[in-house]
């Protein structure tokens, strides 16, 4: 059988067909995440997209991808734990990327470049594995060539100081993508209902105030109120509370091995819990009240053998309680000083 000759360029013009159509179905596909991305970012409140198995599936098989994934790890069964502070890492991550979308509202090419994903544990345990995620808080950061997760991946470092957290984290991914934030917007400590509410009635508390400031009956003049503050502030200066505060530090954790069991006094010098900052403070406010109490109220005891017993139970209750410091951060940092303290008190 004789093949015609006009064969061939039937032939060459199904091949040019396909390579032509090739390419443009797979930009259509990625036309088409992108597009649906922007959609489920439009029904968050936060911008953060919920990433699960189906949906990285289709984000890798769309083939030429032009934007970046930053991917927040999270586990909700953690949330109520105090380490690793799940909560407040996500809250974070949060502002990103509510900052992200207030700063690039009207600049639709820089929304398009970047999206923030959050992925759960208990559903996506197999997308961890790919990832090579162990443990947490992690975010990555995914450039559109990447291609192996756990390889290609960028890790961002998380630090502990969640007070400049969501700058640090800005700048991270300016760094390794190239594409700005902008200012981080932090919500107001106060709604505009609250401060007008707090306006008003600051408004109404100013005549009665000024009227008992004349008369002398305001809390000011209580003897009470400043001696309660001026312990308060003590208490709160030597015990390192504002340390506990600004670090998020629990008050104590359960121990690992034993959950029954819980732990209080952390040793290395690197971490304290908030009972440890009590138990300093309360032993230094006792030698701190103890000193007072010598040089105002002893010294004015007329019978001296009732002076002298006082005195020495308050000395003997202060060298206690200095004691009980010193061994304590000797067992915290193995640091000692024993050109001036007995050295039966390091073993």
């Amino acid at each position: 059988m004789a093949i015609s000759q006009k064969s061939p360029p039937i032939l060459l013009l199904l091949i040019l067909t396909i390579f032509i159509s090739t390419p443009s179905s797979t930009s259509a596909a990625a036309a088409d995440i992108v597009s649906d991305l922007h959609s489920l970012r439009s029904h968050s409140p936060s911008g953060i997209i919920h990433l699960n198995d189906t949906l990285l599936h289709r984000i890798f098989d769309s083939g030429h991808r032009s934007f970046h994934l930053i991917i927040f790890f999270d586990a909700i069964q953690l949330h109520h734990q105090p380490q690793p502070n799940l909560k407040s890492f996500k809250a974070e991550f949060e502002l990103i990327s509510e900052s992200f979308l207030i700063n690039n509202n009207r600049n639709s090419s820089s929304l398009s470049k970047i999206f923030f994903f959050d992925i759960e544990f208990a559903e996506s345990q197999n997308e961890f594995l790919r990832f090579g995620v162990e443990a947490l808080p992690n975010v990555r950061i995914v450039s559109p060539h990447a291609n192996v997760l756990e390889s290609d991946s960028i890790p961002m470092e998380v630090g502990d100081d969640h007070s400049s957290l969501a700058e640090s984290m800005a700048e991270f991914i300016k760094f390794k993508t190239g594409l700005t934030i902008g200012n981080i917007h932090h919500p107001p400590i106060l709604s505009k209902t609250q401060l007008g509410f707090l306006i008003t009635g600051f408004l109404i508390w100013i005549p009665f105030m000024i009227r008992k400031l004349i008369a002398g009956k305001t809390l000011f003049h209580n003897k009470r109120v400043w001696i309660f503050g001026t312990l308060f502030v003590y208490f709160f200066s030597v015990s390192g509370s504002m340390f506990i505060l600004i670090r998020g530090i629990p008050f104590f954790i359960t121990d690992r091995n034993d959950p029954n069991k819980a732990i209080f006094f952390y040793k290395g010098n690197g971490m304290q819990f908030g009972f440890e900052c009590i138990s300093v403070g309360f032993m230094f406010t006792i030698v701190g009240l103890l000193l007072a109490f010598v040089t105002r109220v002893i010294v004015k005891m007329k019978d001296s053998m009732v002076q002298r017993a006082t005195m020495i139970s308050s000395l003997i209750v202060s060298f206690w309680a200095v004691r009980e410091v010193v061994v304590l951060n000797h067992w915290k940092t193995g640091y000692a000083v024993y050109a001036y303290l007995p050295s039966n008190w390091y073993k």
